[in-house]
């Protein structure tokens, strides 16, 4: 077997880079890949609407170009990154589904209670829920993370996930699917991620709860665990030397790209993962989420 079977990723070393948090995609070398010409859908998600955070870049807008490639309407959630948020949008209209655009902070429950309400009020119903919005700020020692920044984290990548579901519950049926964005470093924490990694084991041990909870109603919910995938949140939270080497650390030795996350996403929210509840899907490039 040659090398050309394998389709050609970017691998470290990169580029010297850094941009301000949130990050954007076109600032970054090389531009990472969402599946905007790679992914072919075959109907999976016909006539569901999702609502995806985070959803101007990096893996959430893989996942909403996929998942309108499906057949499903997308409402996407951003915090302030209009220009990324309006190119996702026009891959979705692309597809010939329907995309709503809503800016927001999800760290706000009323904002949150507001996407519901947008989703169910402008697309007519709501079955999948991505969670996928994050912050991510890294720090050598305790004495570096503010208390701000520690709640930061955790209002972000915890408790929006929490006011979602909590305001869309009344409209999901059974059937509906609700997908929660962890890390491996929920499993294997990394030291100069020490909040970051504490939210994604939090939101790994919230899922499972949540599809304990659900089950009777007939509503699933899973997580999937990223190893290092190439987002803008990289290019705007780490320092210059971190992103050189990004990637290095698994056994494929390179991030990962969007789209290679987004049949993950995929497969939960669609009938075919009809019995997987409470599972953990990492995505890591080798790395093993113990």
């Amino acid at each position: 077997m040659t090398d050309t079977a394998v389709p050609h990723h970017p691998q470290p070393p990169f580029a010297p880079q850094q941009q301000p948090y949130p990050g954007t995609t076109d600032a970054m070398q090389p531009r990472p890949d969402h599946g905007e010409h790679s992914y072919h859908g075959s109907g999976r998600l016909a006539g569901k609407v999702a609502l995806i955070t985070g959803a101007d870049s990096g893996i959430g807008r893989a996942v909403a170009i996929a998942y309108a490639r499906e057949g499903a309407d997308v409402l996407i959630s951003y915090l302030e990154e209009q220009q990324d948020a309006e190119e996702t949008a026009r891959w979705v209209e692309q597809a010939g589904r329907r995309a709503v655009l809503v800016a927001g902070d999800v760290a706000d429950p009323a904002h949150c209670q507001a996407l519901v309400d947008r989703a169910v009020s402008e697309l007519g119903q709501l079955d999948v829920i991505v969670n996928n919005a994050a912050f991510q700020q890294g720090a050598d020692s305790i004495a570096e993370i503010s208390v701000d920044d520690w709640q930061r984290h955790f209002n972000v990548n915890l408790h929006a996930m929490f006011y979602i579901v909590k305001a869309a519950l009344p409209h999901l049926k059974p059937g509906a699917s609700i997908i929660n964005t962890a890390s491996i470093n929920g499993k294997t924490p990394q030291p100069g991620q020490l909040a970051y990694s504490a939210t994604k084991g939090a939101i790994m041990n919230f899922t499972s709860g949540l599809a304990q909870l659900l089950a009777a109603q007939g509503i699933r919910a899973n997580s999937v665990l990223p190893g290092p995938i190439w987002t803008p949140l990289i290019t705007s939270t780490m320092k210059p030397e971190q992103i050189e080497k990004f990637g290095q650390q698994v056994p494929l030795k390179r991030p990962g790209q969007p789209a290679e996350l987004a049949g993950s996403y995929v497969l939960l929210a669609s009938d075919e993962g009809s019995y997987m509840s409470g599972a953990m899907l990492a995505v890591a490039g080798g790395a093993v989420a113990i």
